[in-house]
């Protein structure tokens, strides 16, 4: 079992609680522009309960997080949440990376997960934020070409109604609670991605010129997750950093300038113990599905592990659909074994 510590914040047991509230103070080089806002004008997060990817990562309702934190997982967590730095996971597809983002929001409270699924197009702005210029241009024409009849003269538009945040500019918003960003796979990205992050992250803000060329004015624009927020001179910044989770595959190295900023933890794949976990989380507690279910579960767990160990890289959710197709009675009979092993257990890594 493992043994918490008095400087964890998040414990990895799953149960949310308010711990963050005793986290101390940023270090001096990671204070924000609102850090001492007054509390009324920090925003509040969604209550993410009806969220369905937090459902689809955690498991059903009441049986806790499917991530199995071990005690490694939960030191390198809590020392990325002390420092206030990105958090850059490695490792095999499937093995859980961007469960731990979902983990560390449900447990501390910190809201839904704010996702950014990285392409090889991906780039720093599409993060931020994004304006429709056309359809703003498109609205002013119709306008300039009078008001139709019975309908007197328009206001022009709020410029905000154009505009929404990204991911990363959501995330960069002074929530009251740091948010969860979770940039997932960014090895997919462009060689410069990375380094164009560096000053954001070291900043903690961005200006959106569009705003800033009206002044000290006020505009209200759209979050990725859908609210309506208010930005005045077009600054975006943080009262603390959010955590930030980074995806890496593996298949490519990062600048030193990069990596220097980040706390960095490679996940290594589940051993017995924390597969059962996950898969309990998923598919229900063992005795569920009856004994035979159990047996089956054992059995395959346990192949899993050996294949994985001999023929190369299998995902976490490959053992889960290959479970669930064996307690619906695939792993009673030879066909149905060898369907498992050949379809659903078979390697990502090969052809």
């Amino acid at each position: 079992m493992t043994q918490t510590h008095d400087w964890w914040v998040y414990q990895g047991t799953g149960v949310p609680h308010d711990s963050l509230d005793q986290l101390p103070d940023a270090p001096p080089w990671r204070a924000f522009r609102h850090r001492h806002a007054e509390p009324w004008r920090l925003l509040e997060a969604p209550d993410p309960r009806d969220d369905d990817a937090v459902r689809r990562h955690l498991g059903r309702a009441g049986q806790g997080a499917a991530y199995q934190a071990g005690e490694r997982e939960i030191h390198v967590v809590n020392l990325a949440l002390h420092l206030r730095r990105p958090l850059l996971l490695t490792g095999n597809p499937g093995t859980g990376k961007s469960t731990l983002a979902y983990a560390v929001a449900h447990e501390l409270k910190l809201g839904p997960v704010l996702r950014w699924n990285v392409t090889s197009r991906s780039t720093l702005k599409e993060g931020l934020y994004q304006y429709d210029a056309v359809g703003r241009l498109y609205d002013a024409g119709l306008r300039n070409a009078g008001p139709l009849p019975g309908h007197g003269v328009s206001e022009p538009p709020d410029i905000g109604k154009y505009m929404w945040l990204g991911p990363l500019g959501t995330a960069l918003l002074p929530w009251r609670r740091p948010r969860v960003l979770l940039i997932d796979e960014i090895d997919k990205s462009d060689m410069d991605f990375p380094n164009d992050l560096l000053n954001v992250f070291e900043e903690g803000e961005f200006l959106i010129p569009e705003l800033a060329r009206l002044g000290r004015t006020t505009q209200r624009v759209m979050t990725s997750d859908r609210q309506e927020v208010e930005i005045r001179g077009g600054e975006v910044g943080c009262a603390q950093f959010p955590f930030v989770v980074l995806t890496s595959n593996q298949e490519r190295d990062f600048p030193m300038a990069f990596l220097r900023r980040c706390i960095r933890l490679d996940i290594n794949p589940a051993d017995h113990e924390r597969l059962a976990g996950i898969v309990a989380a998923h598919l229900g507690a063992p005795g569920a599905g009856g004994n035979g279910s159990d047996l089956a579960r054992g059995e395959l767990i346990a192949e899993f592990l050996s294949r994985q160990r001999e023929l190369g890289a299998l995902a976490n959710d490959q053992l889960l659909n290959a479970l669930l197709m064996a307690e619906r009675g695939l792993w009673e009979g030879e066909t149905g074994r060898d369907l498992l092993r050949d379809h659903l257990l078979r390697p990502l890594d090969r052809g």
